[in-house]
């Protein structure tokens, strides 16, 4: 029985869309990571956080940028987390995420038409 590779590993070794067409397990295992991204506050949450100091934030210091609760961006960022987008650090009773900047190149090599 073939191992099932998570969305990070199939977006990485996948070629480019415009190269060879993604088989149906490929687009079923990345779809959730599109979906992810796909969700207009989910996109933003993912820019403000790359774009951060540090490359990193917590749920402290995205608030701001939204008129939503802390529940609300928290759940944001759990989704990204468990797409595979974002790694998320525990210090102390705060959660520091940052972008998975390899998995975002992959994704627009995947995209972009680039190997």
């Amino acid at each position: 029985m073939p191992l099932e590779m998570t969305p990070t590993e199939t977006v990485a070794c996948c070629a480019p869309l415009v190269a060879t067409p993604l088989t149906a397990d490929q687009a079923r295992t990345i779809a959730p990571m599109m979906k992810a991204l796909a969700d207009p506050v989910r996109l933003r949450l993912l820019s403000l956080v790359a774009s951060h100091a540090d490359a990193e934030a917590c749920v402290c210091d995205l608030l701001e940028a939204f008129d939503l609760s802390q529940p609300t961006i928290s759940h944001h960022l759990k989704v990204l987390h468990d797409a595979g987008l974002l790694t998320r650090t525990k210090r102390g009773t705060w959660v520091y995420y940052a972008v998975r900047r390899d998995v975002l190149t992959h994704l627009g090599a995947l995209i972009g038409g680039q190997a």
